[in-house]
C-alpha cells in the first residue's frame, strides 16, 4: 500500500529530527519511504524546500513517485513510474508551477511562520514499530491519503505526545 502523509512541526529542527528518524526506519526496513522532503516556512512567510535538487531531477523523482501512485490505481505501478519519471523530468526542467509544486505550496501556506513539515510517500509500514518512534516528535497531520482508521491512529499518537509534552 502506498500512502502520502504530511506532518507539521513547531520548528525546522524538530521536523529535521522526525525526517532523520523516518529515514532510519527506512534503513531498518520498518518503513519503505519512496520519497520524503522537508518543507519550511520562514518567519517572513516564505515557503522553502531546503536542499531542493535541480528542477529536472526533482521533476523526474516526483514524476516517478506520482506516476507510480497513478500506476497503482491502474494496477501497473512500474509502467506508471517509468512514464511519470520521463514526463516529470521533462516537465520539471521547464515548468515550476505544476500540480505537485502547487500542492506543496498550499501545504506550506498552512504552516505557521517558523514551522516546518515532513511530507513523505510511504509503502508498507510496520505501524506498531514505526508510529511510537515518529510520534515522540509530536506534530499535526496536515494531509494524508491513509484510510480513516490509520489516520485516526496517527493523529491520536501525535496528539498524545503533544499532551505529554505540554502537561
Amino acid at each position: 500500500m502506498t500512502d502520502m502523509i504530511a506532518v507539521a512541526y513547531p520548528s525546522e529542527t524538530i521536523a529535521e529530527q522526525a525526517l532523520t528518524e523516518l529515514r532510519a526506519l527506512h534503513t531498518e526496513h520498518t518503513v519503505h519511504v519512496a520519497d520524503a522532503v522537508l518543507l519550511t516556512r520562514d518567519h517572513n512567510g516564505e515557503v522553502k524546500i531546503p536542499g531542493k535538487p535541480h528542477p529536472a531531477a526533482s521533476g523526474a523523482l516526483g514524476g516517478a513517485v506520482w506516476g507510480g501512485l497513478i500506476g497503482l490505481l491502474l494496477l501497473q505501478p512500474l509502467l506508471g513510474a517509468a512514464i511519470g519519471a520521463a514526463a516529470g523530468g521533462a516537465v520539471g526542467a521547464t515548468a515550476e508551477d505544476d500540480e505537485r509544486t502547487q500542492f506543496i505550496k498550499n501545504l506550506g501556506q498552512r504552516l505557521a511562520p517558523g514551522h516546518a513539515a515532513v511530507i513523505a510517500v510511504i509503502h508498507d509500514a510496520t505501524a506498531d514499530k514505526a508510529l511510537p518512534r515518529i510520534a515522540r516528535f509530536g506534530g499535526e497531520v496536515l494531509h494524508t491519503s491513509l484510510n480513516q482508521a490509520d489516520e485516526d491512529e496517527i493523529r491520536s499518537a501525535l496528539h498524545a505526545q503533544q499532551a505529554a509534552t505540554v502537561g
